[in-house]
């Protein structure tokens, strides 16, 4: 019993001498760690803001400012370590050998870091731009360090690596479209007047932008009548409604013309001779 209450005397004892001797400068040490955050997230911000002029894409401005929190926030934790008085290369070393290891187990991860970065400082594409990449294509939602993600007209999302962008060939629409419409008119139509009708549809169609100008032409001589491109310019979030309304309007406005839509058909002749129908009598 006397044992006991002795051993619990010295280490009483031992955790008030450790408590005396390393309480004030742990306590130091916290209080330089909560002064480093608020540090760095002033400087974070103050950068931000300092960039601001130069119009950079959002997700560049908060990759700076978590960059400057973190740098201001390992300074202050450096001057912690050594108010506590831990012996800096040693631990220096580690971190190093230590971050070899993850940097080879995480590869897949710090490509698509890299690949991030690349796009957000080369900027090829932002967001809101159109893009179609690989077997991909959407409007760009959102651009961040490990992915993109692009939005689909049925409100779906694709969520892409930024190492499956950089390196590929990439269609970048911008945020305007040009859709691809033909109009057959037949043959007994004057072509000059159905480019009017049609450019006419296109006038009335809110959706339509007037600059760029819509490009209505002939282009080419089917067998079956003459074909009209339509090639008009829509805001991206447009594109699939105003396909299927000019399509619709073009049909009215036509028929209230009595304008012909030829429909496609084929003449089938069979050609014989006497000799060959006096073999199949034979």
């Amino acid at each position: 019993m006397n044992d006991q209450l002795r051993f619990l005397d010295h280490l009483t004892a031992a955790g008030v001498d450790a408590a005396i001797k390393f309480g004030p400068k742990v306590l130091v040490a916290v209080l330089i760690l909560v002064a480093g955050y608020y540090a760095g997230r002033w400087a974070g911000r103050t950068v931000a803001r300092s960039l601001e002029r130069f119009h950079l894409e959002p997700p560049v401005l908060s990759l700076v400012e978590r960059i400057a929190h973190l740098l201001v926030l390992a300074l202050f934790a450096v001057m912690a370590l050594q108010n506590l008085g831990v012996e800096l290369l040693p631990l220096v070393a580690g971190l190093g050998i230590a971050g070899a290891g993850v940097a080879l187990a995480m590869q897949g991860v710090l490509g698509n870091v890299v690949a991030g970065l690349t796009i957000i400082f080369s900027r090829p594409f932002r967001v809101g731009d159109y893009i179609s990449i690989a077997t991909e294509e959407g409007e760009v939602l959102d651009i961040e360090l490990f992915n993109t993600t692009l939005g689909h007209p049925d409100l779906s999302r694709v969520v892409i690596p930024n190492r499956k962008i950089v390196g590929e060939v990439l269609h970048n629409y911008g945020q305007l479209r040009q859709l691809a419409i033909e109009v057959r008119v037949s043959y007994d139509t004057h072509a000059r007047a159905a480019i009017e009708f049609v450019t006419e549809v296109l006038r009335a169609n809110p959706l339509v932008l007037q600059d760029p100008v819509p490009l209505v032409s002939v282009l080419r001589l089917d067998d079956s009548g003459i074909v009209i491109g339509v090639a008009p310019w829509v805001k991206v979030p447009d594109y699939v409604a105003v396909r299927g309304q000019l399509y619709e309007s073009i049909v009215e406005a036509f028929r209230a013309r009595r304008i012909v839509i030829p429909i496609p058909q084929r003449d089938v002749r069979l050609i014989s001779t006497t000799a060959d129908l006096a073999g199949q009598g034979a």
